[in-house]
């Protein structure tokens, strides 16, 4: 999959989870991310299925909710 860098605004709780995450756990959230940017730019698709979706999608990927969550207590 080929990639772009962009910028994006968080938190300083999400941005020093994803500064202190793995490059393997960076890998997992961009690829999180880009999907839901992906499947919201879809408007026939309500905001659920379009969460449901990523959230399969990142499951398939190795993002589990154990390891989400983890991701986002970590500090």
């Amino acid at each position: 999959m080929q990639t772009q860098e962009i910028t994006i605004y968080v938190t300083p709780e999400a941005a020093n989870i994803y500064k202190s995450a793995s490059d393997q756990e960076r890998r997992k959230l961009d690829v999180l991310l880009s999907l839901r940017l992906s499947e919201v730019s879809q408007p026939s698709r309500s905001l659920k299925e379009v969460m449901r979706e990523a959230s399969r999608e990142a499951r398939k990927r190795g993002l589990t909710e154990e390891v989400l969550n983890e991701l986002l207590h970590e500090q």
